[in-house]
């Protein structure tokens, strides 16, 4: 397979393999110190092209050719192609669950039902029942969480601290469920079957699950309520622009209950957008009209009303200045730049993926240490690398997977240590890497900057925390079985 390929590869010593590492991550620091929340914007973009240039040079000069380099940049690309069709698709389905009234209508019944004090907690909690639902934090995050974090701007709620509770909530269900990719992936990586895989997880994410809920509440009861708006004038302005009705709840039923009957992401969502703007028709014609500027909802202008939501940005204007910022959707070029973030971060990783420098720093770390404990931090620190220098969740779950597996059976440790420990410190850690597969998307379905969000993801960083505390006092680490 090309990723034993790659990490049989040993050409690079250490410092050659942490060279565009370290210039890479000193160059970000740099830039987003120049730039803050606008680094997304398209200088981070450049600087992992640079990274990758970087990254090429180290290549040349240890003899891997160009043309491998390019081949692993083009796999790399590759392999996010569902994910860029995702992020399309998902900006097309803001567009029209906005005009349609559905977003609005969650956050209507939002307002009443969600009190400011236990908000954050309760986001955490419905995040993580509909992802162990669906197996998915994307699809969680472009439902619900959207809507939540609109509920949260109305109630006066830190964007940051919403989506840090859409995400762990959102990635609880997304390592639990039996329905998502990466739950599948690390017990088949590791040897060991999914059922136990999940059971052995739960003692490591049950007690982070409860922390992080425990923080939640906390920050909830201290909230300056004072500050939060009035929510009758909020209620009214809604009901001023659009139709609520309960009715409109049935477009996010059909496309989670598509889901949970495994239909492909990309045609739920595509449906989830058909209906969204079938509904606008129906529910908001006067919605979609003021879309036009047109006096008249014709065939031409309900077309073109819908088409502007779904590929561009779209703004539906109120009589609350604090609901006009949230009724905002940016349609498919609204993904644009986060599409171009990964594509940019693929460029990084495929170079670094061909020069052996992933699987010289992953090496070396398995290297370093001798004890148990060592080698679930090994792990952790392996994944976490990978994270930040692959920028995609999938590798971070393979590559210490295949690499781990026989060191975990020669200090007599069975293979759901290795599984669980990929999961809590792989799969959660993804989401806080800016240029990651995953931090792009989060932060661009969301539209909360991922280093605004990053210090409230409590489950996501409190995982890798709590499986090293485990392994240190050597709580429930099973042995292999010994033959008799």
């Amino acid at each position: 397979m090309e990723d034993e390929k790659i990490i049989q590869n040993r050409e690079l010593s250490i410092w050659e393999a942490l060279l565009p590492v370290i210039l890479l991550v000193a160059l970000l620091a740099f830039n987003v110190f120049v730039y803050g929340d606008e680094a997304l914007s398209g200088s981070n973009q450049f600087i992992l092209l640079i990274g990758g240039a970087i990254a090429a040079i180290v290549g040349v000069c240890n003899k891997v050719s160009f043309e491998r380099m390019i081949e692993e940049v083009a796999n790399n690309i590759k392999s996010t192609s569902g994910a860029i069709l995702i992020l399309l698709f998902v900006g097309a389905l803001a567009g029209t669950w906005l005009i349609s009234g559905v977003i609005p209508a969650m956050i209507y019944y939002g307002l009443q039902i969600l009190s400011p004090t236990y908000f954050l907690a309760a986001c955490v909690i419905i995040c993580a029942i509909i992802s162990v639902a669906t197996g998915s934090s994307w699809t969680t995050s472009a439902t619900v969480g959207i809507a939540l974090v609109g509920i949260g701007g109305a109630l006066g709620i830190s964007p940051g601290m919403t989506a840090g509770a859409v995400i762990s909530g959102a990635y609880f269900g997304d390592k639990m469920s039996p329905l998502s990719d990466t739950t599948n992936l690390a017990p088949a990586m590791a040897g060991t079957d999914l059922f136990t895989h999940i059971r052995y997880m739960a003692y490591t994410t049950v007690p982070t699950m409860i922390v992080t809920l425990i923080l939640f509440t906390i920050i909830g009861l201290n909230l300056d309520t004072s500050t939060i708006p009035d929510t009758a004038s909020l209620l009214s302005a809604i009901e001023e622009s659009f139709v609520i009705t309960p009715w409109l709840f049935i477009v996010p039923v059909v496309v989670i209950f598509l889901i949970l009957k495994k239909a492909p992401p990309l045609m739920a969502l595509l449906i989830g957008t058909l209906l969204g703007a079938l509904f606008a028709l129906i529910f908001q014609p006067d919605v979609v009209k003021g879309l036009t500027q047109s006096q008249d909802l014709n065939v031409i202008n309900a077309y073109q009303g819908l088409m502007n939501a779904i590929t561009i940005e779209t703004k539906i204007t109120t009589s609350n200045e604090i609901l006009n910022g949230l009724f905002t959707a940016g349609g498919m070029s609204g993904m644009l730049g986060t599409i171009w973030l990964i594509l940019c971060a693929m460029v990084f990783g495929g170079i670094m993926d061909a020069i052996g420098a992933l699987a010289r720093i992953s090496k070396t770390l398995l290297n370093a240490f001798d004890s148990v404990f060592g080698l679930f931090a090994s792990t952790v620190a392996s994944c976490l690398a990978l994270n930040l220098t692959a920028s995609d969740q999938y590798l971070a779950i393979v590559v210490p997977g295949k690499m781990y597996a026989q060191a975990y059976k020669d200090k007599n440790l069975a293979p759901q240590n290795l599984s669980r420990t990929l999961e809590d410190s792989g799969t959660v850690t993804s989401v806080l890497v800016p240029w990651n597969t995953c931090g792009a998307y989060q932060s661009g379905v969301l539209g909360v900057d991922t280093t605004a969000y990053f210090g409230y993801a409590f489950f996501n960083y409190l995982s890798p925390f709590t499986t090293l505390l485990f392994a240190a006092f050597q709580i429930k680490i099973k042995q292999l079985t010994e033959k008799k």
